[in-house]
């Protein structure tokens, strides 16, 4: 990942409530359901690097919501731990429409034993819908949590089922 560098964010208002993206010059840096502590921009219509990141975004997401995306292709500009990094780069191959457990995912980045700390990196994903953490459930079939809220990731796994 890029160096992180001064942010700028903008609230995306979709069908299942605000999405707060989090833009550099380098990439977008945040996809979040909860405002950020950081001001918000009214719109995004200049050359600056940060409003095109927020314009590809916007785009993408809205997109994704409405059926007519199954991938995202963007510069992202993010950092974690190494373990967390590990977690969100799995997420990214769980394919569009499927679902894998926590389990499966601690047993995917070859650390069987570390479910509760997978499931503590998918709920500190920057990235959510980009890095798809509502992708995962709990081993009995279960929802799980999602840091957006119950409903949320129900909308987006029912969104990519109709798919």
């Amino acid at each position: 990942m890029k160096t992180m560098a001064t942010s700028i964010q903008y609230a995306l208002k979709t069908k299942f409530g605000s999405i707060y993206l989090l833009a550099s010059e380098n990439g977008l840096r945040g996809v979040y359901w909860q405002k950020q502590e950081l001001p918000l921009v009214g719109d995004f219509g200049g050359k600056d690097p940060k409003f095109v990141v927020l314009r590809n975004a916007a785009r993408q997401i809205g997109e994704y919501l409405k059926g007519k995306r199954r991938e995202f292709d963007l510069e992202l500009d993010f950092s974690g731990t190494p373990f967390q990094e590990s977690v969100w780069k799995a997420l990214r191959d769980i394919p569009f429409g499927e679902t894998i457990s926590y389990k499966q995912l601690a047993t995917k980045i070859r650390n069987p034993k570390a479910v509760r700390a997978v499931g503590s990196a998918n709920g500190k994903n920057p990235l959510c819908i980009i890095i798809p953490c509502h992708r995962v459930i709990a081993s009995d079939g279960s929802i799980g949590g999602y840091a957006g809220g119950i409903p949320n990731k129900k909308n987006l796994l029912a969104l990519e089922k109709r798919r």
